[in-house]
């Protein structure tokens, strides 16, 4: 697919320059609107997640913000997960205070709690993370969003962390599926992009309408790029989790680590959940080094095979200390209710030879 790095497109009559201003659907006027390059990905990121339509955003928080903010109105009840991206749970938190919006957290893995969360007919929205970020909690999908659509509610899921290569929400009824493309799908840490894909033509009609005033429309370059990325994504998943459960496992088991988060590990709260809902462990993790907030973010200082960088889904495992980083909005008592100590590391797990990546863990663990 070529880039069509264009920002708008010629017409030979003004009917049908005005034929395509009509909708999402009509031939490329503006960029904004729509790009040849960027519809491309939303066409393959739409057919992966096994959506009806996808739009593409200029990154993660501009594909969620453009769902939540076309989706709420003054009032409105949403169910959310607690243990959810920092950046997410500022957007809803910025809702909540400006327009009233009533947003309950709950914890995504209590099936009893989300239930009784829901309010039918009242109840607009439920958002969940596939793998919640940080602690990898899996929700039960399936009989989540059974109750969503029971209650009435719109379902939201942000698949970022499992790609569609371990996880298609739609198949399991969710009514929107959102990307940070940033990730796994882009998987060379060098672009910046979003998407939502849409089970329903006429929710993707609405959300569509409100991307285009908020201006979040994606780079055709950065759209470009993502393609190229999807194309190894496959090969690069199956990397990432196999390297994810060689260094989860032996994380477990050393003498300075106090407890492992990664759904696969035996043990994991939601081990049983993942197993029927996941196609694989997913290449993140996080633990609790010894030594509390002081030995986290001295861990992330420590390592040189590993970086110390911010996002996920790259070719280089990334680590972070999200007390500080991601989940800073946030003070003690909220990330302890997320499940999240002030010593956790995150560490989003590359495509590195094992051995090497372990050799780096082990000699910063040394001295806690």
């Amino acid at each position: 697919m070529p880039v069509y790095q264009s920002s708008a497109f010629a017409f030979g009559s003004a009917e049908a320059l005005a034929e395509a201003m009509a909708g999402p659907e009509g031939d490329c006027a503006y960029s904004r609107r729509g790009n040849p390059t960027v519809r491309t990905l939303e066409r393959q990121v739409a057919e992966l997640e096994g959506g009806r339509a996808a739009l593409a955003a200029a990154s993660g928080m501009g594909a969620i913000s453009a769902v939540l903010l076309a989706l709420l109105r003054p009032g409105d009840h949403v169910v959310a997960q607690r243990c959810l991206y920092g950046g997410t749970h500022a957007q809803l938190a910025d809702l909540a205070e400006r327009f009233g919006v009533e947003v309950e957290r709950v914890e995504g893995g209590d099936v009893a709690a989300v239930r009784a969360a829901l309010r039918p007919g009242r109840t607009r929205l439920l958002l969940l993370e596939t793998i919640a970020n940080p602690t990898c909690e899996v929700p039960d999908l399936p009989v989540l969003l059974a109750a969503a659509r029971a209650a009435g509610a719109v379902s939201v899921v942000d698949n970022s962390l499992a790609s569609p290569m371990l996880c298609r929400p739609i198949e399991h009824g969710a009514d929107v599926v959102v990307h940070s493309t940033t990730k796994y799908l882009g998987g060379h840490s060098d672009v910046l992009g979003g998407a939502a894909v849409f089970a329903d033509e006429e929710l993707y009609a609405t959300v569509w309408g409100r991307a285009v005033e908020l201006g979040a429309a994606a780079d055709p370059f950065a759209a470009w790029l993502t393609l190229r990325g999807i194309q190894t994504l496959p090969l690069r998943m199956r990397q990432h989790c196999a390297n994810a459960e060689l260094t989860a496992g032996r994380l477990a088991a050393h003498p300075r680590v106090r407890g492992v988060f990664w759904p696969g590990l035996p043990g994991h709260p939601s081990g049983a959940v993942a197993a029927r809902v996941l196609d694989g462990g997913g290449g993140m993790l996080a633990f609790e080094p010894a030594g509390g907030r002081d030995a986290g973010r001295e861990f992330v200082e420590r390592v040189r095979v590993a970086r110390l960088a911010l996002s996920i889904g790259g070719v280089e495992t990334l680590v972070t200390h999200p007390a500080s980083t991601s989940h800073r909005e946030l003070d003690d008592a909220e990330l302890a209710a997320a499940g999240i100590s002030a010593g956790l590391v995150r560490m989003a797990v590359g495509i590195e030879h094992p051995e090497d990546l372990w050799k780096d863990i082990e000699q910063a663990l040394e001295g806690f």
